[in-house]
Order: C-alpha cells, then sequence, then structure tokens
C-alpha cells in the first residue's frame, strides 16, 4: 500500500534545516501507554470512572469491624474483576493501535511536488 501526501506548495521548504530541527520525526503515535507507564496510567484511568470509585469506597468500608457486612476479601472481588477486565481491554486496544501505527509508519510514501 502507498501513502499519498499532497504539499500546500513550495514555501515549506525554504527553511528546512529549521524546520527538521523542531520536527524530528514523521512518525504517527497514537497508543496511549507504554510497558513502563501502563499500570499506573491505567489504575489512574479506572479511578476515575464513578462506578469503580464505588467499589473501592465499599472495599474500604468493609475492612472497618464496626460496618462490617461480608469478608473483606469478598468485598474486593467485584473490584478486581472489573479493573483487572478493563485492564486487559485497554492493553489490546492499545496493542491494537500500536500495530496500526506501525503499519501506517512503515508503508511506501509518494510525495507530489510541482
Amino acid at each position: 500500500k502507498w501513502r499519498i501526501v499532497f504539499p500546500e506548495n513550495g514555501t515549506q521548504w525554504k527553511d528546512w534545516r529549521q524546520a527538521s530541527m523542531s520536527y524530528s520525526g514523521n512518525r504517527i503515535q497514537t497508543t496511549k501507554y507504554t510497558w513502563f507507564t501502563f499500570l499506573p496510567q491505567n489504575l489512574f484511568e479506572q479511578c476515575r470512572r464513578l462506578g469503580n470509585l464505588y467499589f473501592f469506597f465499599l472495599a474500604v468500608l468493609n475492612w472497618f469491624p464496626q460496618v462490617e457486612v461480608f469478608h473483606r476479601e469478598i468485598t474486593m472481588l467485584p473490584l478486581i474483576a472489573v479493573l483487572f477486565a478493563s485492564m486487559i481491554k485497554d492493553a489490546v486496544e492499545d496493542y491494537r493501535k500500536y500495530q496500526f501505527d506501525k503499519m501506517i509508519n512503515f508503508s511506501k510514501t509518494r510525495v507530489y511536488d510541482k
């Protein structure tokens, strides 16, 4: 497959050295996570959801003996299951974005110029 790029005009090539120092590459990156930032960034994203905060509040509340309804571990199971399922879903989505970005970045390109 070929990507076709149509430049506006030749005026952007006048100061190509200055432009090439400002923009080091023409790489497309739509992924959200890296190997090192996946866990903390994903947990932060999950904590922003109201349903997850509700289950977290119930798990914390259940650690106090005065208001304990179920065993402490049982209350944490729904929260852990939802967080784990969401993490797997986000990891699969981000990996697919990575593969698509890789395909686009290594495709052949034709640039039309006057």
